[in-house]
């Protein structure tokens, strides 16, 4: 096991005005035995920045350190990583026996049966030991993914990296395995990095997320903390599906105004305002409230426009009745609501359940409040990490 730390590693590709920042200026400490999750869209930065904590890419600025030591010029081989990608990258005229033992017998001193003890074990912790004499042609994508895991386990590495393994899974084999990886890092107490784009992957998996966009670091920290603490208007729109709703607006006399929204603000609320009159205003679908008839002053009457049922939810998209243009917004129902198209509805936005947003900059200027008990929950994961 081993701590790894990243200082201001930045890498670039191409040379001159060509040239395009992959990773801008990234820190980090990652703790001995901890899962981290680098999430982020597609070109954020996130598998170029595993790539150069396995040592595949060069950074052109920063250190690399791995337990104690700075690895900038230590091969792949010599970080004792193990790595597990995307395409599973097994060997198709092996077994799985054989593909889970290549690289000891290549890299290593041990014997024979040393190594056989190694892949049985490894075998059995991921319930394939049915499958060591099966080639990659004979088994399914979640039996490979399992080989691919095993091949991993076998090497002992200080440093699990996950690089979107589960991406060529279907839904309910990949949530099977995001069980099975969180069982075995348990298990093993191996420092272990994962990238994915599938923030439903991160907010599940990870002791912390890396929230990455445009090769630039934009938050650090438990799920629950980026998601109801998010550093700017970016980390709150990424994590959670549906995503935030977002209303650009102005500030007059203490209430938000935007196209068909009058929205009377809270002393708290009006307090993290400063000098600004002009801010984008946040709510989660799951917050908003729908009532029938006019609940409070906080309210306005909304037309339904599409209605998505899930099941055990429903997601209803609504426009301002007073709204001039066609943009909608969308709130978590319970499922068994009956709601239509056409309904006219009196929606609430919860103060305590408001976040405000700088429009330039996109940075947070005001937080959703929490109820007392998951607000010292947080407070306790948040200290509990800093001191880690």
């Amino acid at each position: 096991m081993a701590r790894i730390k990243l200082d201001n590693i930045t890498k670039e590709f191409g040379d001159g005005e060509n040239s395009i920042v992959a990773v801008d200026d990234v820190s980090l400490e990652i703790h001995d035995g901890e899962f981290v999750v680098f999430v982020g869209p597609s070109g954020s930065g996130k598998s170029t920045l595993m790539r150069t904590v396995a040592g595949l890419e060069d950074q052109t600025d920063g250190d690399v350190v791995i337990g104690n030591t700075i690895v900038n010029e230590l091969s792949p081989s010599d970080r004792n990583i193990a790595m597990v990608f995307q395409n599973y990258a097994l060997y198709p005229n092996m077994t799985a026996e054989q593909n889970m033992s290549f690289g000891l017998k290549m890299s290593t001193d041990l014997t024979d049966d040393e190594i056989e003890q190694r892949v049985t074990e490894a075998a059995q912790m991921m319930g394939i030991e049915e499958l060591l004499d099966n080639s990659p042609g004979d088994m399914s994508g979640g039996q490979q993914q399992r080989v691919a895991l095993g091949r991993a386990i076998v090497r002992n590495p200080n440093v699990f990296l996950l690089d979107e393994p589960l991406s060529n899974l279907d839904a309910k084999l990949r949530t099977e395995m995001r069980t099975e990886i969180n069982r075995l890092q348990n298990d093993l107490d191996v420092t272990t990095l994962y990238v994915t784009h599938d923030q439903t992957e991160a907010m599940t998996m990870g002791d912390r997320l890396v929230v990455l966009n445009q090769g630039q670091l934009q938050q650090v920290g438990t799920p629950l903390e980026c998601f109801y603490r998010p550093a700017n208007q970016f980390v709150a729109g990424f994590l959670g599906s549906p995503s935030m709703n977002f209303f650009t607006g102005h500030v007059e006399g203490g209430t938000f105004r935007t196209d068909g929204i009058d929205f009377d603000l809270t002393e708290r609320i009006q307090s993290s305002l400063g000098d600004r009159n002009e801010v984008t205003l946040g709510i989660r679908p799951e917050d908003i409230e729908l009532h029938e008839e006019p609940n409070s002053a906080h309210g306005f009457e909304a037309v339904v426009d599409v209605v998505e049922p899930m099941g055990s939810i429903s997601y209803v998209y609504l426009r301002p009745e007073k709204q001039e243009s066609e943009k909608t917004f969308v709130v978590e129902t319970e499922g068994q609501r009956a709601t239509t198209v056409g309904d006219h509805m009196y929606v609430e936005f919860p103060p305590e359940s408001v976040h405000l947003f700088d429009i330039d900059s996109g940075e947070t200027i005001h937080q959703r409040r929490l109820n007392e008990d998951a607000e010292e929950a947080l407070r306790d994961r948040m200290e509990k990490n800093l001191s880690a």
